[in-house]
């Protein structure tokens, strides 16, 4: 077993910080960490130092010898790591405001991973995250990165096929999934397992199992009444018909593909009233800060459900003390797809069950998927390899092709007007579409 870990976590003055903490406290006898990192840019100074003294209380509560340090220096953080995390956003909230309301302009679906918010904040991101990709071939060429940061897919596909790191890459969504319908059985999370199949954030529950047990037909007969979804997607409940035709679990964010005008319509209404999601997420996350700074509290708050990201520890310390204690158990990871989904290429990235090892993420093999869902995942995974294409090289005509075939999007020149408005409301963030 590895020991005295060092992990970096990037993007460290995250709200969500707190809550991985908490998994390494809970895993502290399956992840022997003696340092972590928290690093951040000098826009996040301040949130950095608040969330960084929380950690500190957190641990020293625990009564762990964990070093908590915080740093802006990133190649201080990356050197000599064994674990990589990235939880960042470029641009921070107020950058995700306006991925919403730039679509909604022209009656589109502004959501922040999926659509055009999703892939303006692709843009974005893929400079950086090469950027880290180039420190940790340079400083920890053996160490693993985990990559939390949205859209996870995307990101997770971009290094692999641009660096030599080694990267596995994680969502909380199928998690959420298993702790649904394991609530709905009135069962542990242990007992459930789904075959999930598809891409991050585009991803099914082909087949669900209690105790080895097939339940699926009983759970679609309930899930009509479940309205299955997560804090940042409005709940709106599956049509009987249409959630028995499909014949598996879809996630919560196949309400944007799945009922795009109702998505549509209660995010105009939304905008008008309270806000787009991340005006709200920006509100909560300033109460956050306010409940962090307090010296009193030394654990996670409960208020922090709100921001969205549950289960998020459980996800991301599950993999890496499986990496570490080399468990060969089945975890759902973002990952190469090698030959598993005999529909896509084999170097895209995949969502769909692994064996997790001290080597990493296995996929296991899921053949070919049914007629009624393989449409819409080969059409969206199509869209991601001309998002990295774009995001990579700055090439306008691969930004303006992604957006067109993305299903959220009606037309070619509705396309072409909201990557316009995106690379222009993003220039400092863009340096590959606007080279001197």
């Amino acid at each position: 077993m590895m020991t005295g870990l060092k992990v970096a976590v990037i993007g460290g003055g995250s709200s969500y910080t707190p809550e991985l903490i908490e998994g390494f406290i809970k895993k502290a006898m399956e992840i022997p960490i003696s340092e972590i990192y928290l690093v951040d840019v000098e826009q996040g100074r301040e949130k950095l130092e608040i969330v960084g003294n929380l950690a500190r209380r957190m641990v020293e509560k625990a009564g762990l010898d964990i070093k908590i340090n915080l740093t802006l220096e990133r190649k201080e953080a990356i050197d000599g790591a064994d674990f990589v995390i990235t939880q960042f956003r470029v641009g921070g909230i107020d950058a995700r405001i306006r991925d919403e309301k730039i679509p909604l302009k022209y009656n589109v679906i502004g959501q922040e991973t999926t659509g055009p918010g999703g892939f303006a904040k692709a843009l974005r991101t893929i400079p950086v995250i090469l950027e880290i990709c180039k420190d940790i071939e340079e400083l920890s060429p053996d160490a693993w990165l985990i990559n939390f940061t949205n859209p996870s897919g995307i990101i997770t596909e971009t290094v692999l096929k641009h660096t030599k790191v080694k990267v596995v890459g994680l969502c909380n969504v199928p998690v959420n999934m298993i702790h649904h319908v394991a609530k709905a059985c009135r069962v542990e999370m242990e007992r459930i397992y789904i075959q999930f199949a598809g891409l991050n954030h585009l991803v099914w529950g082909l087949r669900v199992y209690l105790d080895g047990e097939d339940i699926t037909k009983k759970l679609i007969e309930q899930l009509s009444s479940e309205s299955m979804t997560i804090k940042n997607i409005p709940g709106f409940e599956w049509d009987k018909d249409f959630i028995k035709s499909l014949g598996m679990l879809p996630c919560p964010y196949h309400r944007y593909y799945y009922m795009m005008d109702k998505m549509l319509e209660e995010e105009k209404r939304q905008a008008a009233n309270e806000g787009t999601r991340g005006e709200v997420v920006k509100k909560v996350e300033q109460e956050l800060f306010e409940l962090y700074r307090n010296p009193e509290l030394a654990e996670k708050p409960p208020q922090l459900e709100k921001r969205g990201g549950a289960l998020y520890s459980y996800a991301a310390c599950n993999l890496i003390s499986s990496i570490v204690n080399n468990k060969k158990d089945i975890q759902v990871v973002d990952v190469k797809n090698d030959g598993a989904i005999l529909d896509l290429p084999e170097n895209v990235v995949i969502e769909t069950n692994c064996v997790i090892d001290k080597n990493g993420a296995h996929p296991l093999s899921v053949g070919r998927v049914p007629a009624r869902i393989r449409g819409l995942m080969q059409v969206v995974k199509a869209y991601e390899e001309l998002t990295i294409e774009a995001g990579v090289y700055g090439d306008y005509n691969a930004a303006l092709q992604a957006l067109t075939i993305h299903p959220l999007v009606p037309s070619a020149e509705v396309a072409k007007k909201i990557l316009d408005d995106i690379l222009n409301e993003n220039k400092e963030y863009l340096p590959q579409f606007f080279k001197s």
